[in-house]
Parts: C-alpha cells; structure tokens; sequence
C-alpha cells in the first residue's frame, strides 16, 4: 500500500463513529476541482507511511478508535488494498471505502467477501458531463453505471453517494439527470466546492454555488433519492 498521509482522529469522516483516516497515493480521474492533488499527481514525492507504522497505531487506538476510512487518490489502484483491509478487520475495526467508483471489480469482491462496512462514492457529475468533471476525455461511463448498480442492488452494506458542486463545472439542472441516475439510493450528499491552494485546476473552478443554488439541485434530486442533504455551507 502506498500510503501517504493519516488523519489519527476524525468524527465526520465515518457517520457515526470515531475513526481515523488513511490517504493512499495515485488516481484514475483528475478532477479539476481535487483538493488533494499532490496526491494524485506526484504520489512519491510525498512523505509515507509504512503499513507496520500503520498497524502499530492502529493496535495503539483499539478500544478508543471504531472504524477505519481508507480513501486516497483512489484506493482501488492499490494492488493490495484487500490484504490490507483484511488485517484491518482482523484488528476488529470496522471499514469504510471511499473511492470514485471506477473499478467496479474491485468494489464488487471487497464487497463479496464481507470486507466493507460502508461505502461512500464520488458521483462527479451527470453521465453527460462526467468525462469533463473527472477530467478523463475517454471515460467508460459504463464503469460508474456498474458500480451504482452493485450498491443498489447489495443490502447488507450501508452506502452513499456525493458531488462537489462547483460553478463552471456543473449545472443546477443536471441534478435532476443525476436524481433519475441514482434513484432508489439512500442518500446523496452535495458538498459545496471549497477555493484551496491545493486544487488541481483552479483555471476551471469558478467559485461556489450559493445556498439556494444548492437547495435547488437538492430539490430536484429529492424527487427520486429520498434523503439529498448539503455539506459545506454555512
């Protein structure tokens, strides 16, 4: 595992539960708007973290710590994330999986085989718009089509989805294709685009969407995702 960077202690990352935080390195998509695209850019270059550095902490933290978040980069290009994970679970921790969602044979087995205990995946945009928002002009959309339906179509495991909305790159209609998309999932989240240093194309971020801007995305989502909340704004 690449890993390059942990959080000891977060309280927002797994809902309900006190967890810490493990960034892997390296990303599929580069989506203009990245607040950690040192990450995704030049993963070597940054400092990391030995998985037995890892392990001791976690050993360390039993009892006081419930769940681990492992997101990146894109988890999913580790080519021993379910090892990983593995010895996670073993620690009794319970695991939450951030990922873009573009491997979906990789979600599918970590799912398969009881390894994950939440799942949290970037819709970027609508099916229209997705290639330009993640930043890959080939995109197989029907890579993200496949992974929302193993979500939708497992119970066992707790998921949602989420979009940063950010001004010239998104829409306030195109919720409402990206309610119809996700229809009958649990919960979207729509976080508002936070202005960084660390943004990977800050040329193409025009600035935040207001809060009434938001509301209405969030209106047209709720026809067909019963729970649609905003994150980030005041």
């Amino acid at each position: 595992m690449l890993i390059c960077g942990l959080q000891k202690t977060t309280l927002l990352d797994y809902p309900g539960h006190v967890a810490c935080t493990i960034f892997t390195g390296g990303c599929n998509f580069r989506c203009p708007f990245c607040q950690n695209g040192e990450l995704v850019i030049d993963p070597a270059a940054q400092p990391k973290l030995t998985e037995e550095e890892v392990f001791a902490f976690l050993k360390k933290r039993k009892g006081i710590l419930e769940g681990v978040c492992i997101t990146g980069g894109e988890p999913t290009l580790q080519p021993d994330l379910e090892a990983f994970i593995q010895k996670v679970k073993e620690l009794g921790y319970l695991v939450k999986l951030d990922t873009n969602g573009y491997r979906p044979g990789v979600l599918k087995k970590l799912l398969e085989d009881g390894l994950l205990d939440y799942v949290a995946v970037d819709i970027k945009a609508s099916k229209e718009n997705y290639a330009r928002v993640a930043g890959v002009p080939n995109l197989d959309i029907s890579k993200m089509e496949e992974t929302v339906e193993i979500l939708k179509s497992q119970e066992r495991v707790p998921y949602e989805f989420r979009t940063t909305v950010v001004r010239g790159l998104h829409e306030i209609e195109e919720f409402e294709a990206i309610g119809k998309w996700l229809a009958g999932a649990p919960a979207l989240y729509l976080q508002s685009y936070q202005e960084s240093g660390n943004v990977l194309r800050p040329d193409l971020c025009k600035g935040a969407f207001t809060r009434e801007e938001l509301e209405s995305m969030a209106t047209m989502a709720r026809k067909y995702i019963a729970k649609v909340e905003i994150r980030g704004v005041e």
